[in-house]
């Protein structure tokens, strides 16, 4: 139980965040969390944890993550309060089959085995996160009932990118500001951190923009504003000062003390200056090279990593066909949806998990006759 929970956050579960509301969320009506989130919101959330025993830290940008720094903890909290509460818990039951009969649901497992229930809750999550147990199962079960899905696209994932400049800075981090342009046309933009990797770039600024990239696929092109916090001439008079003091120094050190040595030698190669130039032999417009190297280093987009390697997935069940105020299926009687199944997809930050627990309350206490 609780193998994707413990694996959120790095292993530290970000499970909230005190921002949430619909400009953090996506998909075909984003709108639908706000009856959820308003009557079991991040407040209701953590108050509902703490009587759990559970916890927590507030950190920046309005993350939460819990006092122990580790996802088990929420797992642990969750499963004795299941213990405490007499729920039975049944593993290794994969549903092959639903279907309504009369004023009952008929589960059929792979291994022949039959349930029966009066109300049937689809929280069977995503696809993404496949070793962890992300699977397209809540799509298949809920189609049986007449709901239509969404195209499905991992989010929150690595972007794949074109890797020679970024090869020799492997595990190097970054602060940038990241712009995702399309023939010319910026189609999505953040800001944070990055990390260069052996297949393109990741890190929590770039999960961000993901799903736009995976939209856009292959063609279209990422683009870094390295030291953000500083203009094009102060990046220039950096470099000249940098030049005047140093003039004996090579061109590798030009940026030493302002960028990774790694990303250094990567921007000062990438602008055409050989790294044993004398920083005395550099002209100006040598350095406005190097500046705009700096100021718009470019990556050319080949889409994103898999489902395997996304922390979540964009599209889903369409919600049209669900009541946000019940999560109770519009088409079929007893039935409701919850979570990451349905066509809502949160920002890196602790979004969707606070979707999970707000969309599931409401359709366990609907379920259960209590809304």
């Amino acid at each position: 139980m609780g193998r994707k929970l413990a694996a959120t956050g790095n292993g530290r579960c970000n499970l909230s965040n005190e921002q949430a509301g619909p400009p953090h969320y996506h998909g075909g009506n984003p709108d639908f969390v706000l009856p959820a989130l308003a009557r079991f919101g991040v407040a209701e959330t953590m108050d509902w944890f703490a009587g759990l025993g559970l916890a927590v830290r507030r950190e920046e940008g309005g993350r939460i993550y819990p006092l122990t720094d580790t996802a088990a903890s929420v797992v642990d909290v969750l499963r004795l309060a299941m213990e405490a509460r007499g729920v039975e818990l049944t593993c290794g039951f994969t549903v092959k089959d639903a279907r309504r009969e009369g004023n009952q649901f008929l589960l059929e497992s792979t291994l022949g085995e039959d349930v029966a229930c009066d109300r049937l809750i689809i929280a069977c999550g995503g696809a993404a996160g496949e070793r962890l147990g992300g699977s397209r199962a809540g799509y298949e079960l809920l189609r049986l009932f007449g709901h239509s899905s969404t195209a499905l696209r991992p989010s929150l994932v690595q972007l794949r990118t074109e890797n020679t400049w970024v090869r020799p800075m492997k595990g190097v981090r970054t602060q940038a500001r990241l712009t995702l342009e399309y023939r010319g046309l910026a189609r999505a933009a953040g800001a944070g951190e990055g990390q260069f990797a052996e297949y393109g770039v990741t890190g929590p600024a770039v999960f961000d923009l993901s799903r736009a990239a995976a939209d856009m696929g292959e063609g279209g092109l990422l683009v870094l504003r390295l030291l953000p916090e500083l203009t094009e001439r102060d990046i220039l008079r950096y470099m000249a000062e940098k030049r005047d003091s140093f003039a004996n120094y090579k061109a590798e050190n030009l940026l030493t003390g302002a960028l990774h040595n790694a990303i250094a030698r990567t921007v000062i190669r990438r602008a055409e200056i050989p790294l044993d130039t004398r920083l005395w032999a550099l002209s100006d417009r040598a350095l406005e090279q190097i500046s705009a190297v700096i100021c718009r280093f470019e990556l050319p987009l080949l889409g994103t990593l898999g489902f395997d390697a996304a922390q979540v997935t964009a599209g889903g069940v369409e919600t049209v066909g669900f009541n946000p105020r019940t999560m109770a299926s519009r088409l079929v009687h007893g039935l409701y949806a919850c979570g990451e199944v349905l066509d809502v997809d949160g920002d890196c930050g602790g979004y969707n998990l606070q979707w999970a627990w707000s969309s599931g309350r409401m359709a366990g206490l609907a379920a259960g006759g209590l809304l």
